[in-house]
């Protein structure tokens, strides 16, 4: 098993910048593919960004496609993502979450065995 731990989250003005970070730990071999998916009050959790376990590949929804960035460390079991050009529509709570190598190539929870308790993000506007 691999325990994921959020942190970074909180309130901004919209057009702000936010930085999340995810600490994984235990079975960290498992951790092919990370990522982050976000779920607003009332709405269903939905995928926001992935990443390989080299990096090479990277996997964005539309809506946060030239805003926000994911990036990970291997040698501290880590992934960011930062979040730039905030909207008020960015608001929930942040998931990070962990999955085998088909993970990368879908948007799909479905995918992720893994996941964290979340972060709160919320934007002002």
């Amino acid at each position: 098993q691999v325990q994921l731990v959020e942190s970074g989250g909180g309130l901004v003005q919209a057009g702000g910048s936010l930085r999340l970070s995810c600490a994984a730990s235990g079975r960290t071999s498992s951790t092919y593919t990370l990522g982050w998916f976000r779920q607003a009050p009332g709405k269903e959790r939905e995928f926001v960004a992935a990443i390989s376990w080299t990096g090479g590949n990277t996997n964005y929804a539309d809506s946060v496609k030239d805003r926000f960035s994911i990036s990970r460390d291997n040698a501290k079991n880590a992934v960011y993502l930062q979040m730039n050009s905030l909207k008020p529509e960015d608001t929930g709570l942040y998931y990070c979450a962990a999955g085998g190598p088909v993970a990368i190539l879908r948007q799909r929870s479905t995918d992720f065995h893994s996941w964290g308790q979340g972060t709160q993000v919320t934007v002002s506007s």
